[in-house]
């Protein structure tokens, strides 16, 4: 027998529909929103009066209208009635940032400290964090959670780091961090922060497979607008796939991993990228002839991923806003001259988020998942 909906689930779906509406309009006046919701006035009317005494929604002035007479009351939702903060952990620093509900930056740091698998480590990162936390405007108690990357691969659940190398960290769980942060705390693996925050800033995105190019390479498979975790956390993790039989040895302790090949480590050393651009854009230099090979070996990659997934390729990561128009053509034709279909040019897309991209993605499911519920907290 089919269960029959409650009123008090009625009244719910009309308080979230109605925040939701004004979430995705930012300003809006009450009559719009009746029209658009199709709840009735006294509706619509008693659920903005609840919103704005819970502090979710705020009058914001007026709206403009062509109608003759008093201007309507303008409505917002309150963008740091929840923050979230995220935490990228490298080799040499800890980068922090907090966002409100719109994904958009409150406030950042970055810690110069370099990364040791110890207590003293993490209970100094944690005095950090809540340091940071506590020199926010907003109180304390609008902090949704805490999301946490390190240079590894995160357990479906969020608890443990099952693969470290980079860092040294596998099994590192959680704990070292929740004992000390009187707040939610999860794992997100790097890339898959980072592909968080481009389906963030790409509302028209569904299914995409993330290319990271930074220091170290790493990707991510979306799927109908959600990050697939995998089975055991290693979805996508093609930077281990081998590129060059009995090639570099990668820090896996493999040889030939796409890692070695196409990562920006694999590309420049340790020079400095904006150095390297300035001769790699400069005729019969090194770098020119560096960055062709690369971007030849870049469309090996892309056009092998593409032949598996027939979706969008997302070029991410710190090396994303380097390309020009001439290396995107010049990898069409490389991938068109190794792929046996006649390819389109309509498929390799370079990130909207290239900064700050991991620390805001991992910090945005705690966002979503309010923006889902915003009475979830509640009980």
């Amino acid at each position: 027998m089919p269960q029959r909906i409650t009123p008090g689930q009625i009244k719910k779906n009309n308080r979230q529909q109605i925040y939701n509406y004004i979430y995705d309009n930012e300003r809006v006046s009450q009559q719009d929103m009746a029209y658009a919701v199709r709840l009735s006035r006294p509706t619509v009317t008693a659920n903005l009066a609840a919103l704005e005494e819970d502090g979710l929604i705020a009058k914001v002035g007026t709206q403009d209208s062509d109608q003759i007479g008093r201007k309507a009351i303008a409505y917002s939702i309150v963008s740091d009635f929840r923050i979230a903060v995220g935490v990228e952990i490298l080799r040499k620093q800890a980068k922090l940032i907090a966002v409100d509900l719109y994904g958009k930056k409150i406030d950042r740091r970055v810690e110069n400290m370099p990364y040791a698998n110890e207590t003293a480590y993490y209970e100094a990162l944690c005095e950090i964090i809540n340091e940071f936390i506590d020199s926010l405007p907003q109180p304390n108690d609008r902090v949704l959670g805490i999301g946490i990357s390190l240079q590894g691969l995160a357990s479906p659940d969020g608890r443990s780091i099952v693969y470290g190398k980079i860092l040294g960290c596998t099994d590192v769980r959680i704990d070292v961090f929740e004992k000390s942060l009187p707040y939610p705390c999860r794992f997100i693996h790097d890339p898959k922060g980072a592909a968080l925050s481009e389906l963030w800033a790409s509302p028209e995105l569904t299914d995409a497979v993330y290319i990271s190019l930074s220091r170290h390479l790493g990707g991510a498979l979306i799927s109908h607008r959600q990050v697939m975790p995998g089975k055991h956390g290693h979805n996508a993790v093609f930077e281990h796939m081998q590129a060059v039989p009995n090639g570099t040895v990668c820090y896996c302790g493999q040889r030939g991993c796409w890692d070695t090949v196409c990562s920006m480590r694999a590309l420049m050393g340790n020079q400095d990228v904006d150095s390297f651009f300035a001769a790699a854009r400069t005729d019969h230099t090194p770098e020119a002839a560096r960055w062709q090979v690369y971007l030849k070996n870049l469309s090996r990659l892309i056009g092998n991923l593409h032949l598996m997934h027939d979706v969008d390729i997302i070029l991410g990561g710190h090396l994303a806003a380097y390309f020009n128009d001439a290396d995107i053509r010049l990898m069409y034709d490389e991938i068109r001259r190794n792929c046996p279909f006649d390819e389109a040019d309509d498929f390799i897309r370079i990130s909207k988020m290239p900064s700050h991209n991991i620390t805001i993605g991992i910090a945005l499911p705690y966002i979503r998942h309010f923006l889902d519920d915003i009475d979830a907290e509640r009980g």
